[in-house]
């Protein structure tokens, strides 16, 4: 805890020296600058002119399955607390740099026999280092990169955050998942967003260094496949030993374009690929327009998941369980998404649909969900083949209060006969966030999740599926100086 003390002291000793508001916090958790470092004409004032940014944060879970399994599923709960401080340069002939320190400390958790259960949870902590150390609380370096800013070309080398279609932050836990490579965005197509990145490594949000950014640590110890990429949307079966003894060097390489939701119609056009694994191809559209003061916004979202050789080395399932999978040797797939958002005021309304073709599971493990703004509902993994998944969501803003409410119910059905898929469910999903009027930069935010799901679904291998209900509750403080 004295890293914790230490860091609060830092931030304290911040706050003292500043007084403005320089960053808003957004509904999904992550920042926008509202004040950021300027141009300056000399090297001394680089670091001068620059700017320290500030998060002091508190994160707790509650989770309690409605049917606990022995060696498998157990109720648990655990606490994260502590924050960020991050610096950027000011930028001189429009070269600059940034780097952020984030912690997490845990005050509350469980035993260290129990650190296998944890599923919310485990976003505030590093499940390797509680199994092999009974060691709680990560620190990690986690942006640390030099950048070129001009007005239409930004060039960022080193460990950054990159949002991208298939590549998110998801900072809702206590650090973000960041990357190491090169990035690009310009704005050299007029009135167009153009990015290109070309990623290394990877760090999710419960690890503190960078590791492979597509392969499953298969090591011989039974904790290594914490140390690697172990997001629950990793494949499993594309793992360590394998890409080596086939002498692949796991990256990825990302091509978007978009044109900002500037005009009534918007798009976006993403490619990623792995090499000698697989591709991505992603073409979202959406139109906007009034209908007697009413907004409606339908959208569209096409997905095709090709195969460069990760079916044959790993199978169709993210599992590895390939069973009633018409090609269990492809991961050749397709995800359809529809949705439309009517808003008026301080509401809106959506509603969704996500389908993904009866083929392979698609792979999307750098937390950027694959059914996001269609069908996905909070922790809901529903883009396994075969999987149709609906939504109605509805939000309201009580301005005069500073409040915002979330209110989301899906409704998921996966392929009863696949082993490597869970049963069917229903979902729903309460969010509650504050913003006090008195201290703009305090945020507080109250989840609330609760799943019922088949109790009686058995594959058509004869495997009885478990009891995907639960319940989840989650509370967030977010301090911003």
């Amino acid at each position: 805890m004295n890293l914790l003390y230490l860091f609060i002291a830092l931030s304290l000793f911040t706050y003292a020296q500043e007084g403005n508001v320089k960053r808003e916090l957004k509904g999904n958790s992550t920042l926008k600058e509202i004040i950021k470092p300027n141009d300056v004409e000399a090297f001394n004032e680089v670091f001068a002119q620059g700017v320290l940014y500030g998060r002091l944060r508190l994160n707790s879970f509650g989770f309690d399955w409605d049917t606990e399994v022995e060696n498998k599923r157990k109720d648990h709960y655990t606490m994260g607390i502590g924050g960020s401080l991050i610096y950027k340069s000011a930028y001189l002939g429009g070269f600059g740099f940034t780097v952020g320190g984030y912690t997490s400390q845990n005050p509350i958790h469980m035993d260290d026999e129990d650190v296998k259960y944890y599923k919310v949870g485990k976003g505030v902590l590093k499940r390797y280092d509680v199994a092999t150390k009974g060691q709680y609380g990560i620190s990690s370096l986690a942006q640390a990169y030099l950048e070129y800013n001009d007005e239409k070309l930004n060039i960022k080398i080193g460990r950054q955050i990159f949002e991208s279609r298939m590549t998110k932050s998801n900072d809702i836990k206590m650090i973000p998942n960041t990357f190491e490579g090169v990035t690009l965005h310009t704005t050299f197509i007029p009135e167009n967003n153009f990015k290109a990145a070309y990623l290394r490594k990877q760090k999710l949000r419960d690890h503190t260094s960078f590791h492979h950014i597509f392969a499953y640590d298969d090591g011989p110890d039974e904790y290594d496949k914490w140390q690697g990429n172990d997001d629950t949307a990793m494949h499993r079966g594309i793992t360590i030993s394998k890409l080596n003894a086939l002498g692949i060097d796991d990256r990825v390489i990302l091509f978007e374009l978009d044109n900002g939701k500037k005009e009534e119609f918007a798009y976006l056009l993403n490619y990623t690929i792995v090499p000698e694994l697989f591709s991505s191809m992603v073409i979202d559209m959406d139109y906007k327009y009034i209908v007697n003061e009413y907004k409606v916004a339908p959208a569209l979202r096409y997905m095709h998941q090709f195969d460069h050789g990760a079916g044959e080395i790993g199978g169709a399932n993210l599992k590895t369980k390939n069973v009633a999978y018409s090609d269990p040797d492809s991961v050749e797939a397709n995800l359809y998404g529809v949705r439309i958002d009517v808003s008026k005021d301080n509401w809106k309304i959506r509603t969704g649909v996500s389908i993904v073709s009866d083929d392979a599971d698609i792979i999307s493990p750098w937390r950027a969900f694959a059914t996001g703004g269609f069908g996905y509902s909070l922790l809901q993994y529903n883009w396994y083949s075969n999987t149709t998944s609906y939504l109605l969501q509805g939000e309201y803003d009580f301005e005069d209060h500073g409040l915002h409410v979330l209110i989301r119910y899906a409704i998921q059905d996966f392929d009863d006969d696949k082993s490597g898929v869970q049963a069917d469910s229903n979902v729903l999903q309460f969010d509650f966030i504050k913003q006090f009027e008195a201290i703009p930069d305090l945020y507080d935010k109250l989840r609330m999740v609760r799943v019922i799901g088949d109790t009686d679904t058995i594959a058509v291998d004869g495997t009885e599926k478990l009891d995907p209900s639960y319940t989840d509750i989650r509370f967030e403080l977010n301090y911003l100086f």
